[in-house]
């Protein structure tokens, strides 16, 4: 059980990597223009956002700080998750 209980925490971690960096790739695509139009940009926009959207209050005048809450949200989930994996082998292991 052990091992299995480690497998899918890190392959939840990995996940969470790999979206987290999405996030940071959708947010950086800003500075280009156009870039949001692009194949890559689409793909993003359609995995990104949905998430992102619940932090759009986050914003200092024009710049909007979602994609930082976003990260930092997902971040505390992470932890969270590896935390309770921990518990989890060691309570079993």
């Amino acid at each position: 059980m052990v091992t299995v209980v480690s497998y899918i925490v890190m392959a939840l971690v990995q996940l969470i990597n790999i979206y987290t960096w999405a996030i940071i790739i959708y947010a950086l695509l800003s500075w280009f223009p156009g870039a949001y139009s692009s194949w890559l940009g689409r793909f993003l926009a359609r995995i990104v956002e949905p998430f992102q959207s619940m932090f759009n209050f986050a914003s200092i005048g024009m710049i909007g700080l979602a994609p930082v809450v976003a990260v930092f949200v997902l971040w505390l989930v992470q932890k969270g998750i590896i935390y309770v994996g921990q518990l989890i082998i060691l309570n079993f292991g």
